[in-house]
């Protein structure tokens, strides 16, 4: 990271503020410009601060996490989001994504991995641990999917490129992109072979 990353941190617990305000501290040109303990003062920081990233938790006292993510991202869209939570269900995940956060982290993760996402999401990718999150759980749950991912999936599984699913349903591109990485993410692959591998397995095809 060349430029230096200003970070919010929103969570209803001060002791985990003071500790990942400790950890960040470890990791070059990151600095907290300030903290916040519930929803309403999150977005009164973020009116008259400049904030490149928030860690936000899901659990806060006013607003859910889920429901702030979402706030942030049609208020302040240049602001990357990061979930930092002890919630390691699947739909947690999911939820974030769909808001708009760009990674999710359980409070238990490491320096290093902290300092990845961080690396990952101002590159605009995501970084969602949904490996480590899925790994405990032995049984198969099916994601959840929006009406639009299930279409785009549709037509992924049909064989259409990017340019082609965009002009059928009005996208752009880099639109479908981004739906196409998500639903990689949700279903925990790499390439669109075991996507459609994975999706026909929960009957979505």
């Amino acid at each position: 990271m060349q430029q230096p990353v200003s970070i919010l941190l929103i969570d209803d617990h001060d002791m985990v503020i003071e500790g990942m305000k400790a950890i960040l501290q470890q990791i070059e040109n990151v600095q907290v410009v300030a903290t916040a303990n519930n929803a309403f003062d999150a977005i009164s920081i973020l009116k008259k601060t400049k904030v490149d990233l928030c860690f936000l938790d899901i659990n806060l006292p006013d607003v859910s996490g889920i429901d702030l993510c979402l706030k942030i991202r049609n208020e302040f869209p240049k602001i990357y989001i990061i979930a930092l939570s002890t919630f390691n269900q699947r739909s947690y995940v999911t939820q974030m994504m769909q808001n708009g956060a760009s990674g999710y982290l359980l409070k238990s993760t490491s320096k290093e991995e902290i300092e990845d996402a961080i690396k990952t999401v101002l590159n605009g990718k995501l970084f969602f641990n949904v490996t480590t999150i899925d790994e405990k759980n032995n049984e198969k749950i099916s994601p959840l999917l929006t009406r639009r991912e299930k279409e785009i999936l549709l037509l992924i599984a049909d064989g259409l490129t990017n340019n082609e699913i965009g002009k059928k349903i009005f996208l752009s591109p880099h639109t479908i992109d981004s739906h196409r990485k998500n639903l990689f993410i949700k279903f925990d692959v790499n390439n669109v072979a075991l996507l459609v591998k994975k999706a026909s397995q929960f009957n979505l095809l």
